[in-house]
């Protein structure tokens, strides 16, 4: 283990340590290993705010040594967190925070608790063969990533802080040195339970099961069988989760079982990328050489995934390994009918629909077809239907435009041209709601690699910063910024995503 460097007098963070008072079975205390010269790119102060720092003191050298891991602020007590996991359906027994120290929690202003953790800190008892540290093309493409999630309104990780080392970090060549400071509402993942389950620590299961339940859901701690309810809960809010990247055409591209949080958040940003145009079997992923985590494999790996997680809470369950399983099984069950009808509803407000008739879940699927066999853009092809104005000439030319055949789209049209008939709204307020669920711009793959290329050949961080301004409010129209909200020209698009470890 790493000797921990001299502790800083002042502590701007004041960090709470929950999750350092389980037993240490649970991680390795680990403080991170100092770079040479610390540098921030970018704090996120809002975000700092929210969690009750001062953005202010962030920005100082003594906070700057902290988020770099060169000094430990005195309420810290970093550690490296332990799991295991399926990694592309292959059992990996160990894993765990390879590059990763959890810092310490803050309990945010809406009275929620949330890690700090630094990715890039260096070597952990878990990096195996690898160096521990970051680069700042993948540090600037998890901040930019996890950012326009949060503004999408989806549960993710968000970054507090980006900063270069002053570190060369060897990779496909020697590449800036970088630290991602990463807030969470907790790192515990299916493969933290995988970890314990597989070495028939039920003792340890039982601890991790409960702190889990009072960190996340105290909602069921006073349920007949807390442990089931606990395993029904993570089905919905994962279910929920993942509905959501669909509707957004998001590709998360390693839907491993130590990438799954508990807490139903997207998290670990590597080769995610968005839908341009649309096709369902889309995998951007290099690793993802089957297409394992296409964008509509999605719901099914996520059930896959939360079946993992049962199977970890079998002892728990109950004494009798077949009620165990039949509890295990009644859990799980909850999945498809909660994703299905969060993402039919999400679909059906995505084209404009609330007073809900019989067929309109199909009338959704069909508009996706007809995407798909125009070759259309995902994103632009909902926000453009918002603009639709049928007491308008010209009004459909723009989404028109968008299919190969624009023949594709016309009867589609004439047919939701009937359905609004029967909607109770006016056609203005149809078309505010569905800009309100259509965003006009997303992370682009090859808008994220323009800023990754900027930040890593010439230490160019503006086009992160113009891409924050309009993902910030991702429904909103920015004048002048319109290139960002444009798929890319031939030539310019980006179709492999790496995981930059």
């Amino acid at each position: 283990m790493t000797a921990a460097p001299e502790r800083a007098l002042d502590d701007p963070f004041g960090f709470d340590n929950t999750f350092a008072e389980l037993p240490e079975a649970f991680y390795t205390r680990q403080a991170p290993v100092p770079v040479p010269k610390p540098e921030l790119i970018r704090l996120n102060r809002p975000l700092a705010a929210h969690l009750g720092l001062d953005p202010d003191a962030l920005v100082e050298p003594e906070a700057i040594e902290i988020l770099a891991g060169n000094q430990v602020a005195q309420s810290s007590r970093p550690l490296a967190m332990v799991y295991a996991g399926h990694q592309f359906g292959v059992w990996v027994p160990r894993l765990g925070d390879g590059r990763a120290i959890l810092l310490g929690e803050r309990v945010d202003r809406d009275g929620r608790r949330r890690d700090v953790q630094l990715k890039g800190a260096g070597l952990t008892p878990y990096s195996r063969m690898a160096d521990g540290r970051a680069v700042v093309g993948p540090v600037v493409r998890e901040y930019l990533g996890s950012e326009a999630m949060a503004a999408l309104g989806i549960p993710t990780t968000r970054a507090l802080a980006a900063l270069r080392t002053g570190q060369s970090v060897f990779r496909d060549s020697v590449k800036p040195g970088a630290i991602l400071v990463r807030v969470a509402q907790s790192h515990v993942r299916v493969g933290t339970f995988e970890y314990f389950y597989s070495r028939g620590d039920r003792a340890a299961l039982r601890t991790l099961a409960d702190h889990v339940i009072a960190r996340h859901y105290p909602h069921v701690a006073d349920a007949e069988n807390r442990y089931a309810a606990l395993l029904e809960a993570v089905c919905e809010r994962t279910a929920a989760l993942i509905a959501d990247w669909l509707l957004v055409g998001f590709i998360h591209g390693v839907m491993n079982t130590d990438n799954i949080s508990l807490a139903g958040e997207t998290i670990d940003y590597g080769p995610f990328g968005y839908l341009d145009t649309y096709h369902p079997a889309t995998a951007y992923s290099s690793v993802d050489v089957y297409g394992r985590y296409a964008f509509n494999e999605q719901p099914r790996i996520g059930h896959w995934n939360l079946a993992q997680f049962a199977q970890t809470l079998l002892p728990l369950l109950a004494d009798d390994e077949e009620a165990a399983i039949e509890r295990a099984r009644a859990a799980l069950d909850a999945y498809a009918p909660a994703f299905e009808a969060r993402y039919h509803a999400g679909l059906q407000r995505k084209i404009g629909l609330v007073a809900a008739q019989q067929g309109d879940t199909e009338f959704a699927f069909d508009l996706l077809q007809r995407m798909a066999r125009g070759q259309a853009d995902f994103t632009l092809t909902f926000r453009r239907l918002a603009d639709v104005d049928f007491t308008e000439e010209g009004s459909m030319a723009p989404l028109r435009a968008l299919f190969d055949d624009p023949a594709v789209i016309d009867e589609w049209l004439a047919r939701w041209q009937e359905r609004l008939a029967a909607e109770p709204r006016s056609a203005g307020e149809r078309r505010e709601a569905m800009r309100a669920v259509n965003p006009a711009y997303i992370l682009r793959n090859h808008l994220a690699q323009r800023a990754v290329d900027a930040a890593e050949r010439d230490g160019d961080f503006g086009v992160m910063e113009e891409l924050l301004t309009v993902l910030a409010s991702p429904f909103d129209d920015h004048p002048g910024m319109e290139h960002y909200a444009r798929p890319p020209a031939p030539g310019e698009g980006v179709y492999r995503t790496f995981c930059g470890t």
